[in-house]
């Protein structure tokens, strides 16, 4: 079952690129990518340029931490 852009991402959803905890979902015309927060920084500009839209969860990093 797909996701909609409301639904927050999980542990399970990870980063297409290295695999991480994915924190950003980026959709383009034809699919959608995950990307963790450091991927999804690092391509941001590129990815603004073809993304249908860029949902960013990585605020939710604080919020996920375990507590010390």
């Amino acid at each position: 079952m797909n996701a909609t852009l409301t639904d927050h991402l999980t542990a399970a959803d990870r980063c297409d690129r290295c695999g991480a905890r994915a924190y950003v979902r980026v959709v383009l015309p034809v699919g959608e990518l995950l990307f963790c927060a450091h991927h999804g920084r690092k391509h941001a500009e590129a990815l603004r340029e073809v993304a249908l839209e860029v949902h960013d969860q990585s605020n939710r990093l604080l919020e996920d931490a375990p507590a010390r």
